[in-house]
């Protein structure tokens, strides 16, 4: 794609970066095939092509954004499924995330759209806080119908009973095992809180492979930089990068763990994130260097011993975004549940997102819903007894109503290892009692 940015225009190290990104677009159009949004709507403007096109212009321009090209670039979910698909190579998650920035500076949104995106802004990436929404939100239930469509979507989202970190209660005693590595396990924000048996399942499974885990608390800023906040988003990946640094410059670490996939692709993006910063740019791609997802660390590693009959059910693999797009990490999860004991079963069109996308499922409710239906019925024909999945936001998206159970791929690696059973499991059976 031929670009006319003038030389001043290249002066801004953000520009300069995106128009390279721009000039490797051939406009083949492979990526309409397998874009979320230009499958259920049939728009070329809701293509990537179609939103590499407006970017440019803007940006070339130099023009602030228009409703219309915020109405488009705000339907993109960031799945990255057109990176995968891409012959030619195009960096589109660079730049759409250009492309936020500046309409978060440049276009002024409704008032309500405002006040939404600045509460999940100031809420999410804070444990207690999304305590505290939680806690509300039991309060508001009952008057969903009177709420418009986004606060409807964040009832139905949040989990209707508090979450309960689970212990080794009637778990077998883990075997010594000598240490092989030292990992640092970057917690979260919104999984701590409303999935704690998430973080819970990793640590006692990279235990019992003679890891020694060390927990970093805080969230990496993916939610906020996905709206487009960067000076939010650059705070607390910050924070987050000098707390993992001193863990490598301390006493060492062979790998930093994520189990949120959206997570793991950002942290392993730190270097080209913070590229600019002088101060941090060394510490940050040295970070995004060491960021490995867990079932990577795990595939190395090899699972401790299965305990019998913990495996009898089929699962059905659904390989989010951010791990199959983002991080292309595809056959680790598959073989290590393989390796556990699972009958493991595909997902029809496994490519295409289950709508949940950080905030998307708040921010654009109805592609969310119909994104999830969609995904769901693919689910039911595997005849699976629970979904795996490496992402919290996916649980959350598809756990809305209760039907097939959905757990963290480590959450079931952990059960047929000697762990608890995961507790979406062990509410089913106990419902069929």
């Amino acid at each position: 794609m031929q670009t006319r940015f003038t030389l001043r225009q290249l002066e801004n190290p953000t520009v300069a970066a995106s128009e390279p990104i721009l000039r490797k677009c051939v406009h083949c159009g492979f990526c309409t095939a397998t874009c979320p949004t230009y499958v259920l709507l049939g728009d070329e403007l809701d293509s990537p092509r179609g939103r590499i096109y407006l970017i440019k212009e803007m940006l070339e321009n130099d023009r602030p954004a228009t409703s219309a090209v915020v109405q488009h670039v705000d339907r993109c979910l960031s799945c990255l499924s057109c990176m995968t698909t891409c012959p030619s190579g195009v960096h589109y998650q660079h730049l759409v995330d250009h492309a936020r920035v500046h309409i978060e500076r440049t276009f002024s949104r409704p008032l309500p759209e405002r006040w939404l995106r600045a509460a999940l802004a100031a809420v999410l990436p804070y444990p207690r806080r999304v305590r505290a929404a939680l806690a509300a939100a039991r309060l508001a239930r009952p008057f969903a119908r009177l709420l418009p469509a986004p606060l409807r979507a964040m009832l139905e989202l949040a989990p209707r009973r508090r979450a309960v970190e689970q212990g080794d209660a009637g778990a077998p005693a883990a075997a010594v095992v000598p240490r092989r590595k030292r990992v640092a396990l970057v917690t979260g924000c919104v999984q701590t809180v409303i999935a704690p048996e998430i973080n819970a399942a990793t640590i006692r499974l990279l235990e019992r492979c003679g890891v020694e885990v060390v927990r970093v608390d805080g969230c990496c800023g993916a939610l906020v930089h996905h709206l487009g906040k960067e000076r939010r988003a650059a705070a607390l990946g910050t924070a987050l990068v000098e707390r993992l640094h001193a863990e490598l410059e301390g006493a060492g670490l062979d790998a930093i763990v994520a189990n949120a996939s959206g997570c793991g692709t950002h942290v392993k993006d730190f270097g080209y994130v913070f590229r600019d910063d002088t101060q941090l740019a060394a510490r940050a791609a040295a970070v995004a260097a060491k960021a490995r997802d867990v079932t990577e660390v795990l595939a190395e590693l090899g699972l401790p011993p299965v305990v019998p009959g913990a495996t009898k059910v089929d699962v059905a693999y659904h390989s989010a975004c951010s791990m199959q797009h983002g991080q292309k990490v595809e056959h680790p999860p598959r073989a290590l549940l393989a390796a556990a004991g699972f009958t493991v079963k595909e997902i029809a069109e496994g490519h295409l997102c289950c709508g949940s996308a950080g905030t998307y499922n708040v921010l654009q409710p109805e592609l969310a819903s119909r994104l999830r239906e969609r995904k769901l019925t693919h689910v039911a024909r595997t005849r699976a007894d629970v979904v795996a999945t490496g992402n919290v936001g996916c649980i959350t998206q598809l756990s809305v109503g209760g039907g097939i159970p959905v757990v963290h791929t480590v959450e079931l690696l952990d059960w047929a290892t000697g762990g608890p059973q995961p507790p979406a499991l062990a509410r089913r059976a106990s419902s069929q009692a």
